[in-house]
C-alpha cells in the first residue's frame, strides 16, 4: 500500500513541506556562486558567438575570393557593378537635360496630355449624315 501511495503522490510530498512554509532559507553565498556561474555562462557564449562570426567571415571571404577569381577569368562583371553602370549611363543621358529620361517614364504614362473626344464628337462619329448636321447645330449656339 506504502507503495502505491508513493507512486501516486510521486514527488508531490517533498514539495509539501516548501509550500507550508518550511522551505529552504536562502544562503548569500551560494546566490553569490549562482550569479558569478551565469556570468561566466553568459561570457562564453558572448565568445562562441564572436568567435562563429570571425569563422563565418573569414570563410565568406575566401569564397568571394575564389568568386573573384572565377569572374577575371571569364570576365564577367558583378550584379553590383552592373547595376552602378547602368545608374552611371542613365545619369550621363540625362546629364544636361532638365526633364526625365526617357526610359525612367513607361509608356502609357506619360507627360503629354491627350485630349479626349468629347461625348458630342463621339455621337456625331456614329450618326448617318442627316442627323448629324442637326447636331451641327446644336454646336453652333
Amino acid at each position: 500500500m506504502n507503495f502505491v501511495m508513493k507512486q501516486a503522490l510521486g514527488g508531490a510530498t517533498k514539495d509539501m513541506g516548501n509550500l507550508m512554509g518550511g522551505g529552504e532559507e536562502k544562503d548569500p553565498e551560494k546566490e553569490e556562486e549562482k550569479r558569478k556561474k551565469e556570468e561566466e555562462r553568459q561570457e562564453a557564449l558572448r565568445q562562441q558567438e564572436e568567435e562563429r562570426k570571425a569563422k563565418y567571415a573569414k570563410m565568406e571571404a575566401e569564397r568571394e575570393n575564389l568568386r573573384q577569381g572565377i569572374r577575371d577569368k571569364y570576365g564577367i562583371k558583378k550584379k553590383e557593378e552592373k547595376e552602378a553602370e547602368a545608374a552611371a549611363e542613365a545619369e550621363a543621358a540625362s546629364e544636361g537635360s532638365l526633364t526625365r529620361p526617357k526610359k525612367a517614364v513607361p509608356a502609357g504614362c506619360g507627360d503629354e496630355e491627350e485630349e479626349d473626344p468629347g461625348l458630342m464628337e463621339t455621337v456625331m462619329k456614329f450618326l448617318p449624315g442627316p442627323l448629324n448636321n442637326v447636331l451641327d447645330m446644336f454646336n453652333k449656339k
